[in-house]
C-alpha cells in the first residue's frame, strides 16, 4: 500500500497550504495597519500634515487583512459559530454538518459576492481607476480586486474542505480539525 494520499487530498492540501501562506502574509499587514495609522495620526494633529496616500495605503492594507486571510480564518475552523450541539459531535457528523454548511451557505454566498462584485471590479479596471483624492493612490482598482481574491480563496478553501469532509465521512480520514498552537 502507498504512503501517498489520494489526489484529492493532495490537491486539499496545495490550496490548504497557498492559503495558510497567503493568510499569514496577509496578517503581518496588521503591524503596517497599526504604524501606518499611528504616523497618519501624528502627521495630521501633531503636525498638521496630510497623509492621504498613506492613508489610503492603510484602508487598501486593511481590506487585505481581512479579505486576504478570511479563507486561512475558515481552515483553521476560526469564524464565530455557535456550537452547543456540534462541539459534542463525533468527526463524521461534523464532517457531515460542515459538509451542508459549506454547499448550502459557503459556496452559494462566494459565487454571489463574485457575481455581483464582478462588473464593479471589471470597469474599475477598465478605467484604470484611481483616487478621487488628491494626493491619493493611483490603485483604486486593485483594492476593489480584494473582493475578488475573497471569492476564489474561500471557493477554493471550500472545495478543499469538501474533499476532507468527504474523506471523512468514508473513513479514509479521520479529522479534518487544524491543530491550534
Amino acid at each position: 500500500m502507498s504512503d501517498k494520499p489520494p489526489l484529492l487530498l493532495g490537491l486539499a492540501h496545495l490550496i490548504d497550504s497557498f492559503n495558510a501562506r497567503f493568510g499569514k502574509a496577509c496578517a503581518w499587514l496588521t503591524l503596517f495597519l497599526v504604524l501606518g495609522t499611528a504616523i497618519v495620526v501624528i502627521l495630521r494633529y501633531g503636525f498638521g500634515i496630510g497623509a492621504t496616500a498613506l492613508q489610503e495605503a492603510v484602508l487598501y492594507s486593511h481590506a487585505l487583512v481581512f479579505m486576504g486571510a478570511a479563507a486561512w480564518v475558515l481552515q483553521r475552523n476560526g469564524h464565530v459559530r455557535v456550537d452547543i450541539f456540534y462541539q459534542k459531535f463525533s468527526a463524521k457528523r461534523k464532517a457531515l454538518v460542515d459538509s451542508l454548511g459549506t454547499l448550502l451557505f459557503l459556496l452559494p454566498v462566494c459565487l454571489f459576492l463574485g457575481w455581483a462584485s464582478w462588473d464593479y471590479v471589471s470597469n474599475s479596471w477598465a478605467t484604470l481607476e484611481g483616487s478621487s483624492e488628491s494626493g491619493g493612490l493611483k490603485f483604486v482598482y486593485l483594492q476593489k480586486s480584494i473582493i475578488l481574491v475573497l471569492v476564489v480563496s474561500l471557493l477554493l478553501q471550500g472545495i478543499s474542505d469538501l474533499i476532507k469532509f468527504a474523506n471523512i465521512l468514508t473513513g479514509r480520514l479521520q479529522s479534518a480539525e487544524v491543530k491550534h498552537g
